[in-house]
């Protein structure tokens, strides 16, 4: 019998259902989110049994994307966002008007209005921030180069879907074909002139405001010495925050989340808010995914197979394929651009909210609807194991040569030293993998001791900025032969792998002791069991972090104490 739940049992509802067959996924070898989704549709209005209250569940899941948002932006600075626009503001553009003219020309093809063909097109070209940052997450490769350029990719996405979800109601009469009357240009220009003025006067706001104000009040309540204020304070600047973006300047709650999590960033107590807020940021986060499935109607699955086929496969193949081809054209390496591509194989969060803004129009039937909630369900399933694929599919590539280079673009300038770098400064030298925090620090100490050495980075942004400085610089992945090769790596002295990945860091050894067996190799780790395989692979200096850490707290306890001594 279906009855009205109220908030507690809503909520005990979903999370415990979520609970079960979450665990059933995982025991079945599948994404535990597939649980949290199937939990959605057995509480949903669709199916028998106990029905959850859909409109209740749905904010519940806002707040979950809200926190979420929040701390992905306590992880994404400002400055990570900028050093990928080159890609990520024109790729996302593209992209999107692609998965918006597939899905618009299939919507023409079943016989639907123009306006509900633009709808439907760009409700399909929008993948999901949420799911993304859950899966670069469990993977570890959010702070990635191609985690930043894949998540500043979907935030170009959202900033447009925030302006197309501004301009579709005054849109929404023309397109559904109502006579459009004189004055309705100058309305349009009018909306979206307001429309940018307030998301620059909010991003302003934030960044001129909020990078003093909410670090300053951050630290004022950690004074305290209160764990519970604390978490209160994270908590609410990241809801209060939300709220109060999207009621004074109409963007979105979760792109509010999201800058007010970048300019909590700048306060040195970050990483704790981080940490404090993520048990309520999981949890939330699975009503987001129960709360997606309350909304499916299975039915659609007999009654429309052949529609269901073609949604998911312009959402999984489509978008996907015009992403990958795109971030090749910039030429960005190959696992760049299978795992952007991966990233976009889903729809999400906007593709719902859109959904719903063009039924309410008139835009969308409610058959539609069910069509973008399906293909989004099967594609948020899907997309773990798309993710899955990434390396084999890279390996597969790889090892037929011809189309490995048919996929790379020749003549790339930045792939190679310019031809003006003169002999001492490539012999003898030091190639310096990776010019993150890590790489960055080491490549201040070389130039302060005037030593040579040679940046190999696959951000091709940081690339051109460290030639323009002056520096020596190749772009590429360095797992790669020819961009070690490009580095001059047979005549380096040292090679300092200053990246995380352990597995991508014994490829480069293996590759530099080939070009040159005497090299001498040093790599960074977080574990000791990855610490251990190193060694075991004939790598060089080992550096573990928590052991260095360690290592220079002990040294400066001790020089403290002996200094103290002689003093005495």
């Amino acid at each position: 019998m279906s009855h009205s739940l109220t908030l507690i049992t809503t909520i005990a509802a979903s999370v415990g259902l979520a609970l079960v067959l979450g665990l059933v996924a995982v025991r079945l070898k599948l994404p535990a989110l597939v649980g949290y989704l199937i939990a959605g549709v057995a509480l949903g209005p669709a199916t028998p049994g106990i029905v959850a209250d859909v409109e209740l569940s749905g904010q519940l899941a806002e707040i979950g994307v809200i926190l979420l948002m929040f701390g992905v932006g306590l992880h994404f600075s400002l400055e990570d966002l900028l050093a990928v626009r080159r890609i990520a503001l024109p790729g996302a553009i593209v992209q999107i008007g692609v998965a918006t003219a597939l899905g618009g020309w299939m919507a023409i093809a079943w016989g639907w209005s123009p306006g509900a063909a633009i709808a439907f097109g760009l409700a399909l070209s929008v993948a999901s921030t949420v799911v993304l940052l859950r899966t670069l997450e469990q993977r570890g490769i959010l702070q990635s180069v191609n985690g930043r350029i894949a998540v500043g990719w979907l935030v170009v996405e959202d900033l447009a879907m925030v302006l197309v979800l501004v301009l579709l109601p005054p849109l929404s009469g023309w397109l559904v074909g109502a006579p459009a009357n004189h004055t309705s240009g100058a309305n349009l220009a009018l909306t979206l002139l307001l429309t940018l003025g307030k998301i620059s006067a909010f991003i302003a706001f934030m960044l001129l405001v909020g990078r003093r104000v909410f670090p300053w009040l951050l630290w004022q309540v950690a004074g305290t010495g209160s764990r519970e204020l604390f978490n209160l304070c994270v908590i609410a600047a990241a809801v209060v925050i939300a709220y109060g973006s999207a009621r004074l300047f109409g963007v979105s709650f979760a792109l509010g989340a999201f800058f007010a999590g970048m300019v909590m960033r700048e306060s040195p107590l970050s990483h704790r808010a981080a940490q404090e807020s993520l048990p309520l940021r999981d949890a939330f986060s699975v009503l987001f995914f129960v709360s997606v499935g309350m909304l499916f109607d299975p039915h659609v699955l007999l009654q429309q197979p052949l529609h269901v086929v073609a949604v998911v496969a312009i959402i999984m193949i489509g978008k996907s394929l015009a992403a990958f081809l795109l971030v090749l054209a910039f030429r960005y390496p190959l696992d760049t651009a299978l795992t952007v591509s991966a990233s976009l194989a889903q729809v999400g969060e906007f593709s719902f909210i859109l959904a719903a803004l063009g039924v309410s129009l008139g835009l969308l039937t409610h058959e539609a609807q069910n069509l973008i909630l399906v293909g989004a369900i099967i594609s948020i399933s899907a997309n773990p194991f798309i993710f899955r694929t990434v390396k084999p599919v890279q390996s597969w590539i790889g090892s037929r040569p011809g189309l490995a280079r048919a996929l790379v673009l020749p003549d790339d300038p930045l792939a190679e030293l310019p031809v003006t770098v003169k002999s001492e400064y490539v012999t003898g030298h030091i190639v310096v993998v990776g010019y993150g925090r890590v790489g960055r620090y080491i490549c201040e100490a070389l130039i302060k001791h005037g030593l040579p050495f040679v940046v190999a980075e696959e951000n091709r942004e940081v690339v051109e900025e460290l030639r323009v400085r002056g520096m020596n610089a190749v772009a590429g992945d360095a797992t790669n032969p020819s961009v070690l090769i490009q580095s001059h790596v047979a005549r380096a002295r040292t090679l300092v792998v200053a990246t995380p990945d352990s597995f991508s860091a014994r490829r480069m050894i293996e590759i530099a002791y080939m070009l040159n067996p005497r090299i001498e190799t040093v790599v960074r780790t977080h574990s000791e069991e990855e610490a251990e395989l190193l060694k075991s692979e004939k790598a060089g200096a080992v550096f573990l972090g928590e052991h260095e850490l360690a290592a220079s707290m002990t040294l400066h306890v001790l020089d403290k104490v002996q200094s103290e001594s002689h003093g005495d």
